[in-house]
């Protein structure tokens, strides 16, 4: 006599349940790879940008009597390494390798001119200026030629990348790379340019205007 087969109608194991889900994880990952880079199927899992961002508010209004007259393109790379007391870097400590690229202008400050600045003879065909030294203006650093090349983080750094607001923070290495910008601006020949650009300008403009003889000095 044959004893009949009885089947056991017993739930899945839970080690079981976790391995399912896995493979169904997996094969959805998979699944979405492979249709993402099919024709007409890749934007399928692609992402969408919205700018929601209000209008710009006009907050002031400036007159500027400043003639920019020259302009700077520098590059500079940043290398910042910060290291903790007694930790080893790779508990605690970053180092990041930053090119930066930005421009500085000269200018020459023409609201500074007054009436004993500017001399001109009776019949108006000689003229005598004497202008303020050219100036530097602020460096602007050019954030779409500007990048990290590396940067590495101890174990605590990566952490507290997790919770930051901005894990991706690059101000530090970009405010180094805004001051060496700066530094060589200062040591280059940016500003003595500048002057030459606008004693070309003036003297063209005003020989334009019939003057025959035009000079033009600076002061401090």
């Amino acid at each position: 006599m044959t004893t009949p087969i009885r089947r056991m109608s017993k739930g899945m194991p839970g080690w079981a349940k976790v391995v399912s889900a896995v493979v169904l994880v997996l094969v959805v990952f998979f699944a979405g790879i492979r249709l993402s880079v099919l024709p007409g199927l890749k934007d399928l899992f692609g992402t969408q940008t919205h700018d929601r961002s209000g209008p710009a508010l006009l907050e002031s209004i400036q007159d500027i009597s400043r003639y920019d007259a020259a302009s700077g393109n520098f590059q500079v790379v940043v290398d910042l390494e910060k290291d903790a007391k007694f930790l080893p870097d790779a508990i605690r400590g970053s180092r990041t390798l930053y090119v930066g690229a930005g421009t500085v202008d000269a200018f020459v400050d023409l609201g500074k001119v007054g009436e004993r600045d500017v001399t001109v003879n009776d019949d108006r065909t000689s003229a005598t200026l004497r202008l303020p030294h050219a100036a530097l203006g602020k460096p602007a650093l050019d954030t779409d030629r500007s990048y990290a090349v590396s940067k590495q983080r101890g174990l605590f750094d990566r952490l507290g990348d997790l919770f930051s607001d901005n894990p991706n923070s690059e101000q530090a290495v970009q405010k180094l790379a805004v001051r060496h910008i700066s530094d060589a601006a200062k040591e280059s020949e940016l500003t003595e340019r500048a002057e030459t650009n606008t004693t070309n300008m003036l003297q063209g403009l005003l020989r334009s205007l019939g003057f025959k003889e035009v000079k033009v000095s600076y002061a401090g």
